[in-house]
């Protein structure tokens, strides 16, 4: 039983795993809220779908918050009923607070279950989460250092094989690319895509002409009046293309959620990572930004920074170091996540 929602981040770790679940006999099948994000990518993943009612902590004012308490506690009832009936032999909680009424339902029902943090600090969610596990894979090894005293194994964050399949020819037809340019491959991610796209766009009149932007801008984010320029195209969301779109840039400009570091680290892609301010969030992107690049895998520009000189300059000291920080990439410790989480996931249910 795979759950985790309320963004596309939850979501998409759990999806990459279903090819090695299915390979080993397993029979995955999605838990998640009524309405959420994750109802229509299970769906269009070809996988059974129970809902359960949640509901959100929020850290600042809401009448909401006096509701959701109830929400919750209904919801484990639910979780409670649902996994007694079906019985599953392992729970995989990829987090968001949708998996917290599952993962208490199946620590009741004596259900095993293992839940994946893929920042480097547990979002609130997940440590509600914790002491109902008996295992925790990390996609940081530096995330143990927060959690003595639980059962541990670092497992890193699996990627979509879609994205590990992306062709640059393929990409540069079909987004309608010159292949003599190097391409800027630009995303902000579901959240906080404004700030990105804004200085992008006010950065065009200043793009060197060796370089092209493919702009993916979120969903009602299109610029009519930038149509028709040979330098720059841009999309509201890619699906099944996304792999193409890595396959074809030469930098990448993205936010620095776990699952974006996780996808360019296993493509190997020299990057500017703006990670969302902590106005805008826990400060989480912040932790994993700064680690990502005291790796060298990566540069960081802080959204406080941000204005087209910055981007075009980022970006131009990213193309220049990408040697280097490719050569960084390569030499971080290889690990095929869906594999080890799999071994977890079959040694429990075992």
């Amino acid at each position: 039983m795979l759950t985790g929602g309320g963004t596309a981040g939850h979501v998409t770790p759990n999806l990459a795993l279903l090819p090695e679940l299915r390979a080993r006999g397993f029979e995955p099948l999605y838990v998640g809220s009524r309405d959420g994000i994750e109802r229509r990518l299970a769906a269009e993943a070809g996988l059974a779908y129970h809902a359960v009612r949640t509901g959100k902590l929020r850290r600042y004012r809401s009448l909401q918050n006096f509701v959701d308490p109830f929400r919750i506690l209904l919801g484990t009832l639910e979780a409670i009923l649902l996994l007694r009936r079906l019985a599953p032999a392992v729970v995989f909680s990829k987090g968001g607070f949708v998996g917290v009424p599952v993962v208490v339902g199946a620590w009741v029902n004596r259900i095993p279950v293992v839940v994946h943090e893929s920042d480097l600090t547990p979002g609130l969610a997940n440590r509600l989460s914790f002491p109902f596990a008996r295992r925790i894979c990390l996609a940081f090894r530096e995330t143990a250092s927060h959690l003595a005293g639980r059962d541990v194994v670092y497992t890193g964050t699996p990627v979509r094989a879609s994205l590990l399949a992306g062709g640059r020819q393929r990409g540069l037809a079909f987004f309608r690319l010159d292949p003599a340019r190097r391409t800027v491959l630009v995303f902000g991610g579901s959240q906080g895509a404004r700030a990105i796209n804004e200085a992008l766009r006010a950065a065009l009149p200043s793009l060197p002409p060796e370089l092209q932007v493919l702009h993916v801008c979120g969903a009602g984010n299109l610029e009519p009046s930038l149509e028709g320029r040979d330098d720059y195209r841009q999309y509201e969301y890619l699906d099944s293309e996304f792999g193409d779109a890595f396959a074809c840039a030469d930098v990448v400009v993205s936010r620095a959620g776990a699952n974006s570091l996780a996808e360019l680290l296993a493509l190997r892609k020299p990057a500017v990572v703006i990670p969302l301010p902590r106005s805008a969030s826990r400060g989480d992107q912040i932790d994993n930004a700064r680690l990502f690049a005291d790796k060298g895998y990566g540069l960081v520009l802080d959204q406080e920074g941000l204005d087209p000189a910055s981007l075009l300059a980022s970006i131009g000291s990213a193309l220049d170091r990408g040697d280097d920080l490719v050569r960084a990439m390569t030499d971080a410790e290889a690990h095929d996540p869906a594999t080890r989480i799999a071994d977890v996931l079959d040694e429990l249910a075992a």
